[in-house]
């Protein structure tokens, strides 16, 4: 089979554009003719080895990056977009959707905002009585998806953060580093009867943890409260660079930072990857050593996406009981639905029905990659009698060629074909023909309606 071609155009750009070279100094740099340079850039030609290898020793690129995931998920994302009714007699080929990505990322992610803003006008006029008459009744972007989609489109790894994490935590023990480095910002640390996590109080300087947490979930909440005190400069600044259209957005970024920080703090990204690579990814193994909860493990593996030192490439996710997604990011091919909930295939779902107990699952998408799937409930307790109790369900998984990594995938039946479920990403978007628990026709396939018969659905699809 003849090598894949690869084609980084949009890469090349970026890379010149933030190191401020010219067409003609990149050119040289690289060795190669201006026409090249180019052709390349435009994706008229593909990167060759001698430019690769140049990025590398000239600029210490990390050449993993120039076929990282942005493509994909810009697809998966616009294809999701273009499944909404309103496209339905005008969606361009999956072809169009490529090429878009890879040449025009900048149009393809303006597309996204535009059909995001379009869909949040739709659900305003739905609820025209409620909005009618507010000042505030203007149509902007949701702060919490403009935050998702930051870290989403960051590869779910923020290099200065996470270096900084790794450089406080050192060797110490996390908890004991935390509430040191706050005695000496002057900060008292309390444990009390209440029902927030976290309560801090900065004209008193008194740190307040709810007596009724776990011990991982107040390391965890220790180590936020050094990122908002001790790291606030760096937290601003990678801020100034999101540039956020709201404040509530910034705030909401700001707390997903902080536990950005907090968990790069309890699991240090070198220790932590050879760790992980010891164990072959042992979720409970890898909780106890570094006294974290087996959520917090799964997310931290999902972002072990350091240039030069990459782990695994994980997808990750969370879902609630009415299989909405509440926590989603995709280090693989394998995206999510930016609205609604994932495949009901996928055995995310299954997860609380078998409380306290890993589930396994061999999977395939509808583009024939295969995928080992992890997945687990993880309760919340409110910590007393009669408290609310919160019910997740987490999935955690990836592409089949590392499975001799995962030591969930021992003993599974990994060559026989028939072990493989169909899942995919949403019904809309998918193209499987005879999925029983398909809920709407998918985009871009005719569909025959015969009166006469009646199968699973009442259509079939061509």
């Amino acid at each position: 089979m003849a090598p894949q071609k690869l084609y980084a155009g949009a890469k090349l750009r970026e890379m010149r554009t933030r190191l401020t070279l010219t067409q003609k100094d990149f050119a040289a740099k690289l060795g190669v003719s201006l026409p090249y340079l180019n052709q390349m850039e435009n994706n008229n030609r593909p990167v060759s080895t001698t430019v690769v290898l140049a990025l590398a020793q000239e600029f210490g690129l990390d050449v993993t990056e120039l076929s990282s995931g942005d493509s994909e998920r810009l697809v998966s994302d616009m294809r999701e977009a273009l499944a909404d009714p309103v496209f339905a007699d005008d969606a361009p080929p999956l072809a169009d959707l490529r090429l878009t990505a890879s040449n025009a990322p900048a149009l393809a992610r303006a597309f996204l905002e535009l059909h995001r803003a379009y869909r949040q006008t739709h659900e305003r006029l739905a609820s025209l009585d409620e909005a009618l008459g507010r000042e505030d009744s203007r149509i902007q972007a949701s702060p919490w998806e403009e935050v998702r989609d930051f870290f989403h489109y960051c590869d779910n790894y923020i290099d200065a953060v996470d270096r900084a994490a790794e450089h406080f935590a050192g060797g110490a023990d996390s908890r004991s580093a935390a509430i040191s480095t706050l005695r000496d910002l002057g900060v008292t640390v309390k444990e009390v009867e209440m029902d927030s996590l976290r309560h801090y109080d900065a004209t008193n300087r008194t740190l307040q943890l709810s007596n009724r947490a776990t011990p991982q979930t107040q390391v965890f909440q220790l180590l936020l409260q050094v990122a908002l005190l001790r790291q606030n400069k760096l937290l601003e600044a990678t801020l100034d660079f999101a540039r956020f259209n709201s404040a509530e957005a910034r705030a909401i970024a700001k707390i997903g930072l902080a536990n950005y920080f907090a968990g790069a703090a309890l699991m240090p990204y070198g220790r932590f990857l050879a760790a992980a690579r010891d164990c072959r990814h042992d979720l409970e193994l890898l909780a106890t050593r570094f006294g974290a909860s087996i959520e917090q493990v799964a997310h931290r593996l999902s972002t072990l996406q350091r240039p030069g030192s990459k782990g695994i490439p994980f997808f990750f996710v969370r879902v609630d009981q009415a299989g909405t997604i509440t926590k989603r990011h995709s280090a693989t091919r394998l995206q999510f639905a930016r609205f609604g909930g994932a495949c009901p295939l996928w055995n995310v779902h299954r997860a609380f029905e078998t409380p306290g107990r890993f589930l396994r699952q061999l999977a395939e998408t509808p583009d024939g990659i295969r995928y080992i799937s992890l997945a687990r409930d993880v309760s919340k307790s409110g910590g007393s009698f009669g408290s609310p109790v919160r019910r997740y369900a987490i999935a955690l998984g990836c592409e089949l060629r590392h499975a001799d990594a995962i030591v969930y995938a021992d003993n599974m039946d990994v060559d026989n074909e028939s072990a493989y479920e169909p899942i995919g990403i949403s019904c809309r978007i998918c193209e499987r023909q005879h999925c029983h628990q398909r809920s709407v026709p998918p985009l871009e396939r005719k569909l025959t309606i015969n009166t006469d018969t009646r199968g699973v659905l009442p259509y079939e699809v061509s």
